[in-house]
């Protein structure tokens, strides 16, 4: 592998664990070793576990909220949906993160722990984060949330899953996003684009990783097959307008590199 890394990025790199996604129970089981030997500081911050309800039929939703200590009166709220290729990942991995993001920005942080594939594929992951919206919104006086200021946000499979959210709630008539940050996300199943085809070997993600992502997803030999759904791979969508707006940002070296980048032209040319 060479690429050309940021000095300050280079030294890192080594550092960097080997993931594996072929085997998800075992990766599951070393980030959750990780999160718990690592735990935040929560200053400044009440955190609170609740499950809420979730899609018809369905098992409650985990969440966890996060407000700023203290909080009167209303401020804006972010549904955070983590990453990890749909298959690995928890709201604990996240915990820093939404810290941050609480004490930077005064907002109120609801963290929802979907359900994971292979076991939930496609659209489990997506009907629990459009549950925990709904909740939001309803409980919105509540959480101290203005429901006209709530967004979405999420980084590589949360991502996707935030972008999908957007085009959902926007077609079911359900609660309005005021606003998407999709980080690094991955809404591309066919696997096509440069980045994906030149990126086998880079670091936590590579190419052989978004094919088990996918498979697992979708169900073997299904990703790009034509009648994939675009509320599963956001990039299949042909109707862009209406969607709130959008922060989109991508990495160099990174088979997600050009679909973040075409996704993001795409909302440009839909206004």
């Amino acid at each position: 592998m060479t690429y050309r890394f940021d000095p300050e990025l280079a030294a890192v790199v080594p550092m960097l664990p080997a993931v594996d996604f072929a085997d998800p129970r075992a990766l599951r089981a070393q980030i959750a070793e990780f999160a718990n030997a690592n735990q935040p500081d929560l200053a400044g911050v009440d955190v609170l576990d609740l499950r809420v309800p979730g899609p018809p039929g369905s098992p409650k939703v985990p969440v966890r909220v996060y407000r700023p200590a203290g909080l009167t009166g209303m401020t804006a709220g972010l549904l955070n949906i983590h990453g990890g290729g749909f298959m690995i990942g928890s709201i604990a991995v996240d915990d820093a993160a939404c810290l941050d993001l609480v004490r930077g920005l005064g907002v109120v942080i609801v963290s929802v722990e979907y359900r994971l594939a292979p076991e939930h594929p496609f659209p489990a992951g997506l009907e629990d984060c459009y549950a925990v919206l709904e909740w939001i919104a309803k409980a919105a006086g509540d959480l101290g949330i203005d429901p006209t200021r709530l967004a979405a946000h999420g980084v590589s499979a949360g991502g996707g899953l935030a972008a999908a959210l957007a085009l959902l709630t926007r077609d079911r008539g359900g609660p309005p996003l005021c606003f998407q940050f999709l980080g690094y996300p991955e809404v591309d199943d066919r696997l096509e684009t440069g980045s994906t085809r030149r990126f086998v070997d880079t670091p936590l993600w590579n190419r052989p990783n978004a094919v088990i992502s996918w498979n697992a997803y979708l169900g073997e030999g299904v990703p790009g097959t034509p009648d994939v759904s675009p509320y599963a791979a956001p990039a299949r969508a042909t109707d862009l307008t209406g969607l709130p707006p959008a922060y989109v940002s991508v990495m160099e070296f990174d088979p997600l590199r050009d679909e973040g980048i075409a996704y993001a032209q795409a909302l440009l040319a839909a206004g």
